[in-house]
């Protein structure tokens, strides 16, 4: 294999790993909630500052990064509590809800350009060496953001498949009225849907963090290929999310080698569609 091409797929299984994690996210929302959230980007991007901020206080990346979570968890609980819960209360179409995800997103974007400027920042973190593995380099930064998505994956994995709150959530994700006649209590499946989410997206956020810089679009431009991966992977299905954003951050890096890298989202959202047209409900069933 070329040495180039090599270092293009290294480059992008990091990109991959954040996808994965954001789209994770991205998919349980939709699969339990019915939400299409747009703004999801955007609570990335948050995660990122919070992260950012708080290592300016010299606090450790890794314990800011926690914290950042955190601190994601409670601005999506509090979208939840003044947008999401009235939406469905009142049975909102998913037109209105995908205008109201978008709002939500320009106003995340521009409260954090208002607090932090919109030029682009970085963690106050030791310059990352590389790793020459078969001559290839690779940033241990790289290492780490693949090995932390995984773990983090793992994680969910345990939490679908062998905790009651898991197996909650996916009996709401299969039939949300069968369940809730059936004594789920739909109200803190919702409620730990938003806290997965809002770990997972944040850790996407703050790790895409370092291996770029933080900036406020930072989580629109990744946008497209987090909705790419959910809808390759099956809608609803955190596992095909997964693989979906693979094949999606390999697809994109890899193609710069041809086509530069303005094109690179351009070429992965038109992989998509070429698979979807073989398989349209994506490469995996739906639905967790």
């Amino acid at each position: 294999m070329d040495a180039q091409i090599a270092q293009l797929i290294i480059n992008g299984i990091a990109v991959g790993s954040i996808i994965a994690l954001a789209a994770v996210g991205l998919t349980l929302t939709y699969g339990i909630l019915r939400l299409s959230n747009f703004a999801h980007g955007d609570f990335l991007t948050l995660g990122a500052y919070i992260t950012l901020l708080l290592n300016s206080f010299n606090l450790n990346i890794w314990l800011s990064m926690v914290l950042a979570a955190l601190g994601t968890v409670a601005a999506m609980l509090l979208s939840e509590l003044v947008l999401w819960a009235r939406m469905r209360s009142i049975r909102a179409t998913s037109t209105t809800l995908i205008i109201i995800s978008i709002g939500l997103a320009l106003f995340l974007r521009n409260g954090i350009i208002f607090i932090w400027g919109g030029s682009n920042q970085n963690y106050k973190v030791p310059i990352s060496p590389a790793l020459d593995i078969l001559g290839l380099k690779i940033p241990i930064n790289q290492v780490l953001v693949f090995f932390l998505a995984v773990i983090a994956i793992l994680a969910l994995h345990y939490l679908l498949q062998n905790t009651k709150i898991g197996k909650a959530m996916r009996a709401v994700a299969d039939d949300l009225d069968l369940a809730r006649v059936s004594g789920i209590n739909v109200d803190q499946v919702v409620f730990w849907t938003w806290i997965i989410t809002g770990i997972f997206t944040s850790l996407g956020g703050s790790m895409y963090g370092l291996i770029t810089t933080v900036r406020p679009n930072m989580g629109w431009f990744l946008i497209l290929p987090l909705f790419a991966s959910v809808i390759l992977g099956g809608i609803g299905n955190p596992y095909g999310a997964i693989a979906g954003a693979f094949v999606i951050g390999i697809i994109q890096e890899v193609s710069t080698q041809w086509f530069g890298s303005q094109y690179k989202q351009g070429v992965a959202l038109f992989i998509m569609i070429l698979v979807l047209l073989i398989r349209p409900k994506g490469l995996f069933r739906g639905t967790i």
